[in-house]
């Protein structure tokens, strides 16, 4: 089993863009069994807070499909706040989740975290992992 963290951009990616890169990792994680969405309390708010935003449009239907999506297929975790630099601090959560789950962080904005082996785009994971 691989754990896997997404960032909220890869969602919204994913949502504007059908079958673009993000788009694809949001389906793999969903449909394939061997890979497990790793979430937090607060990843969830960030998700529901971005996706609800007026400029990106989503309906209803759309925002609570992604919301149900990792509620219902994710494994919610505790997470404990590190300490470590962040560029932009309401990415710490995704950070975190990806350390305390053992996962992989899936991310458009690599350059706001710090240089991790376990960071990696959508275009990096799906060359390495589908």
């Amino acid at each position: 089993m691989l754990n896997v963290v997404i960032d909220t951009n890869v969602i919204i990616s994913s949502a504007k863009t059908p079958n673009g890169k993000p788009d694809k990792v949001f389906n793999a994680v969903i449909d394939r069994q061997d890979l497990c969405w790793i979430y937090s309390v607060d990843i969830l708010a960030e998700y529901a807070d971005v996706l609800s935003r007026p400029k990106h449009k989503f309906s209803i239907e759309k925002q609570n499909f992604y919301i149900n999506s990792v509620k219902d297929l994710g494994e919610l975790i505790v997470v404990a706040h590190s300490v470590i630099p962040i560029k932009d601090e309401s990415d710490r959560c995704f950070y975190d989740a990806a350390v305390v789950g053992k996962a992989i962080l899936i991310t458009g904005n690599g350059k706001h975290f710090p240089a991790e082996d376990f960071i990696m785009s959508p275009a990096e994971f799906i060359e390495r992992y589908l």
